[in-house]
């Protein structure tokens, strides 16, 4: 059994905010084409139907299906979070669990025996901090 935990909704909403721009640049470049070029219309037309389909797309990835971390019973998995550290670990590899503030943000950091950490944010994650640790320390070897 996994245990999955998902983007916090504002973290979605900030990356969907940055896709959104992404897409408009395209829509933008297309209309160029067509007005600089005399191309055909469905140029722009297919540029719109791809943003279309793919901010719809991409937002119910984000809100649904994106997770940071997985935990399961052999060990954990964390994605999306650039300075996380070791990625993924054993739950065997883990020396201590602690809570600290990782510039200006606080984190649960998983130490682990070859001298490695796993930082998470728990701010990332759509899911109350005291709950996760909770959770955390279920898996943990006594």
């Amino acid at each position: 059994m996994f245990s999955e935990y998902r983007l916090a909704p504002s973290l979605a909403a900030r990356l969907l905010g940055l896709i959104i721009v992404g897409f408009a640049l395209v829509v933008l470049v297309a209309t160029a084409i067509v007005m600089l070029f005399a191309t055909s219309i469905l140029v722009l037309t297919a540029a719109i139907v791809v943003t279309i389909v793919g901010l719809f797309s991409i937002g119910w990835y984000l809100t649904q299906r994106a997770w940071v971390v997985r935990l399961g019973p052999d060990g954990y998995q964390v994605r999306f979070v650039r300075g996380a550290g070791a990625k993924q670990a054993r739950w065997g590899d883990v020396e201590e669990v602690v809570t600290d503030t990782v510039a200006g943000a606080p984190c649960l950091i998983l130490r682990l025996r070859n001298g490695e950490a796993t930082v998470i944010p728990v701010e990332v994650l759509a899911v109350d901090r005291e709950q996760f640790v909770r959770e955390i320390s279920t898996y943990l070897p006594r």
